[in-house]
């Protein structure tokens, strides 16, 4: 979701995950969504590697917690975190449906396809 504001540490971590093997496709020249796709690849890879949950939902996370999540983020009280993020939202604005809500469930589910590009 916040890609192409952190292109510097995703290329960085990309390049720690290749050579730790965890990604295989090439990495250099990667922008963007292209690149953090991999880098989340890669994160899984670890993760399955020593056995640790690679989803929300392996987590013991329900569709109850994911709709708990989405409502507390609409909280007026944490508009100031949600303005400060690398992408910047307005939950007044419905960014938090459009954007962290998408990105929680495909953290849930794996699907990383239906991670919105901020």
């Amino acid at each position: 979701m916040f890609a192409s504001k952190i292109q510097d540490q995703l290329a960085l971590f990309a390049e720690i995950l290749k050579r730790g093997g965890l990604i295989k496709a090439k990495t250099e020249g990667k922008k963007g969504r292209a690149l953090a796709i991999l880098v989340a690849r890669g994160m899984i890879q670890l993760s399955k590697s020593i056995g640790f949950p690679t989803t929300l939902e392996q987590a013991g996370v329900s569709r109850a917690h994911i709709k708990k999540m989405i409502e507390a983020a609409k909280d007026p009280q944490l508009k100031m975190k949600l303005q400060n993020m690398p992408t910047p939202m307005e939950a007044e604005k419905g960014d938090v449906d459009l954007l962290m809500k998408p990105t929680l469930n495909a953290a849930f589910t794996g699907n990383l396809d239906s991670i919105p590009e901020g």
